[in-house]
């Protein structure tokens, strides 16, 4: 068994040496597959669902290489890894469809917070009550795939003292969400908040992990992991998806595997105190990633987000190479023994280096891989 695997990619536009520049009014007009966000200053595609992550890898790459080739055509543009403005300019709002009253809304309402890049993770799973309890549980665990991903310690051309400041920054709306109990449960829940005005819409759901689906809420099939930083090694990604996936079909096997039954949390209150656990978690998480002190949802007991990881790798493997894709789920081992992208960053920044400079190496070397992939593996997968 295989579950299903997609990506919403979102990415920034702008110079080698960093600096942030809007197209993707153009872009969308003149390349099929890509979407414009509310800000002009980064675009989205997002890949077909498939099984094999040897084809997930393609469709990850091929349309970076395309988005440059077109880029190349404006000037010396390209594409600017990292989850935030990290060279700016954080003081305005660049529109991409100034007549959308959507996006006059989100501007209004949250300005720059929401010019972030991501990458929301998508798993098929039909089954509406599997979705929910893989939903619950994803939710408690979304802090870890934050850890492996934060790439976002930069804001404005500075430090900013967090790991993730996309996280740290980014408005969850509605402000509580509930571990949904039922498909019903999320239905009633999501109709109240339309009524009351706290979501504008079916999509205005925006915290670490959500139902999705074709007619949300009633008709969804996909579990959406939302908490993630861009993560520009495809490599790094699909090792980060194995992980959620291989955790996913444990879960599967598995029906008690769910929080709201096995967490020894007091049983009167384990569903708020379970939603302010995740909370608080995501919190330290954007602070320090990987070496961060949160709470495990079995027992509450303390546990570094690096440890935790480790452990749930452990006992992940097995069941990633049983069902074959055990060698894509080994580049986590690798992140958590050098750090994040975040991490990496901030080591050199401690070291002296400007913002500009570390992103300007981070292009070069985004782009070189890609091209890497796209000669090495994606050109024979189209032959």
């Amino acid at each position: 068994m295989s579950l299903s695997k997609g990506f919403e990619v979102e990415i920034y536009t702008g110079t080698p040496a960093g600096e942030i520049i809007g197209f993707s009014d153009r872009i969308v007009a003149n390349l099929n597959g890509f979407v414009r966000e509310p800000d002009s200053r980064n675009v989205e595609y997002t890949t077909a669902p498939l099984s094999r992550y040897e084809q997930l890898l393609c469709e990850l790459v091929r349309p970076r290489q395309t988005l440059r080739t077109y880029l190349q055509t404006l000037g010396d543009y390209t594409l600017v890894p990292g989850s935030t403005l990290s060279s700016g300019d954080t003081r305005r709002f660049y529109r991409s469809d100034p007549q959308n009253p959507y996006h006059a809304y989100i501007e209004q309402t949250y300005h720059t917070d929401v010019v972030t890049a991501s990458i929301h993770i998508n798993i098929g799973i039909p089954d509406t009550e599997l979705l929910m309890q893989a939903c619950r549980l994803i939710r408690l665990e979304a802090p870890l795939y934050l850890a492996l991903t934060a790439s976002s310690p930069f804001l404005d051309n500075r430090a900013t003292g967090y790991h993730s400041t996309r996280w740290h920054l980014f408005p969850q709306t509605p402000a509580h969400v509930p571990l949904f109990a039922s498909h019903q449960h999320h239905i009633d829940w999501m109709e109240a908040q339309l009524a009351a005005g706290t979501m504008q819409n079916v999509r205005h759901l925006w915290n670490s992990v959500r139902p999705n689906g074709d007619r949300r809420p009633y008709c969804l099939n996909r579990l959406e992991l939302r908490i993630c930083d861009l993560v520009i090694n495809p490599l790094h990604l699909l090792a980060v998806t194995a992980l959620l996936e291989a955790r996913l079909l444990q879960m599967m096997a598995d029906p008690s595997l769910d929080p709201l039954q096995i967490s020894q949390l007091p049983a009167a209150t384990r569903a708020d105190d379970l939603v302010k656990l995740a909370m608080a978690n995501e919190a330290a998480v954007a602070k320090a990633s990987l070496d961060a002190t949160v709470h495990h949802w079995v027992d509450g007991r303390a546990i570094t987000a690096h440890r935790w990881i480790q452990d749930l790798y452990e006992t992940l493997w097995p069941i990633a190479h049983q069902h074959g894709f055990s060698c894509f789920l080994t580049p986590i081992r690798t992140i958590l023994a050098e750090g994040n992208e975040a991490q990496r960053w901030l080591a050199l920044h401690e070291q002296g280096q400007t913002v500009p400079e570390i992103l300007a190496i981070a292009i070069r070397a985004a782009a070189e891989q890609d091209q890497q992939l796209a000669e090495e593996l994606c050109l024979p997968c189209m032959a």
